[in-house]
C-alpha cells in the first residue's frame, strides 16, 4: 500500500479526479452502507497510522471550524482570557447561533502546529471524520478536502480499489 503525503502531488492528482470521484459517489449508492463503512474504517485505520496529522496541519489552512459554547468556555479558560474577549477576538456567530473560528487559516495554527492542541475543538479532533459511520452519505463533503488532506486522499483512493470501483470513462 503506497501512502502519498506530498501535498503538491496530491493537489495535482486531485485536480484531475473530479469526474472520477463523482462516478465513485454514484457507484457507492448501489452498495450496502455498512459494508462501505467497514471497508473505509479498515483503510482509515491503516492510513491514519501512517500519516501524522501533526506533521501536516493542512486542514487548519482550509477548514471552517465549528465550535460549541462549551468549547468557547474551555478556550477562554485555556487562554486565561475572559470569554467575552475570546469571542470578540476569535469567534463568529451566525444569525442562527452557530459559532465558528472567524479566520481561515485558524488563529491557533502557527508553524504547521496547533498552538492549542490539548484544547483543540471536537471538530478538529474528529477530522477527517472517516472513523464515523455514514461514509457514503458524507462523501460529497469529504471530497471537498480530498485535494488538501493526505488521509482523505489515500483513503478515498484505496476505497475505490477495495470496493471494486472501476472508472470506465
Amino acid at each position: 500500500m503506497t501512502i502519498h503525503t506530498d501535498l503538491e502531488y496530491i493537489a495535482a492528482i486531485a485536480a484531475n479526479k473530479d469526474e472520477e470521484n463523482d462516478h465513485f459517489r454514484q457507484y457507492l449508492k448501489r452498495l450496502d452502507g455498512s459494508a462501505i463503512d467497514h471497508a473505509v474504517h479498515e483503510i482509515y485505520a491503516q492510513v491514519n497510522a501512517a500519516v501524522s496529522c501533526t506533521d501536516c496541519g493542512n486542514c487548519c489552512n482550509h477548514l471552517v471550524v465549528n465550535i460549541t459554547p462549551d468549547e468557547i468556555k474551555g478556550l477562554s479558560d485555556f487562554l486565561q482570557q475572559p470569554e467575552i474577549e475570546v469571542r470578540e477576538k476569535y469567534i463568529e456567530e451566525s444569525m442562527q447561533g452557530a459559532c465558528y473560528i472567524n479566520t481561515i487559516p485558524c488563529h491557533f495554527f502557527a508553524h504547521k502546529k496547533c498552538t492549542i492542541y490539548t484544547q483543540r475543538f471536537t471538530e478538529c479532533r474528529d477530522f477527517p471524520h472517516l472513523h464515523k459511520p455514514g461514509f457514503r452519505e458524507r462523501l460529497l463533503g469529504t471530497l471537498l478536502h480530498y485535494p488538501a488532506c493526505p488521509i482523505i486522499f489515500n483513503v478515498v483512493e484505496q476505497a475505490k480499489t477495495a470496493l471494486g470501483f472501476i472508472e470506465t470513462a
